[in-house]
């Protein structure tokens, strides 16, 4: 097997992986592609909830989030996904629909876009080799060190291996 299909072969198994430049901010939210109006009001359908990232820094807003969610009996995870991350925007359609509310009843995401957030998420600590990132924040806002990257498959089974990795992540709190 060449080179290049074993490159292939171990992005498609581990996620998705980009190593192109940053982009400048007018690039379009990561998992907002399945809805144009997602950044500007959080999705609450069922229980999972999706929080669109705000401005500013990331640590700040992450810390208010999990405070509030805490007190509401709720788990936050900060989600890094992308536009071009096929695994990403089936979990977050998965997530909107209502899909994932049966195994997780009190998850948060707080969403941000990997191409336009990726300077700020990388000051507060939420670096990853791939996406879908999803990680437990610390008490201040930075990052844990619990998280769960990437997807080991693509297509339908995606959501649902995605799934069962973060069950664990969110048991692990």
């Amino acid at each position: 097997m060449s080179r290049a299909a074993w490159l292939g072969f171990f992005a498609l198994a581990l996620g998705c992986e980009r190593a192109t430049p940053e982009p400048t901010r007018s690039s379009s939210s990561a998992l907002a592609s399945s809805s144009a109006s997602a950044r500007p009001s959080a999705v609450v359908k069922g229980s999972v909830r999706i929080k669109p990232a705000p401005s500013g820094d990331v640590a700040t807003a992450v810390r208010a989030a999990r405070a509030k969610e805490s007190a509401e009996g709720r788990t936050l995870l900060v989600y890094v996904g992308a536009t071009w991350c096929e695994p990403c925007l089936r979990f977050h359609d998965a997530a909107k629909s209502g899909s994932l509310d049966p195994r997780f009843p009190t998850l948060t995401l707080m969403e941000f876009d990997l191409d336009e957030d990726r300077a700020r998420l990388k000051r507060a600590g939420y670096e990853s080799q791939y996406v879908p990132l999803f990680a437990l924040p610390n008490e201040d806002g930075t990052a844990s060190g619990k998280m769960v990257e990437g997807a080991s498959s693509k297509g339908e089974g995606a959501v649902s291996d995605i799934a069962r990795r973060l069950r664990t992540l969110v048991e692990t709190k």
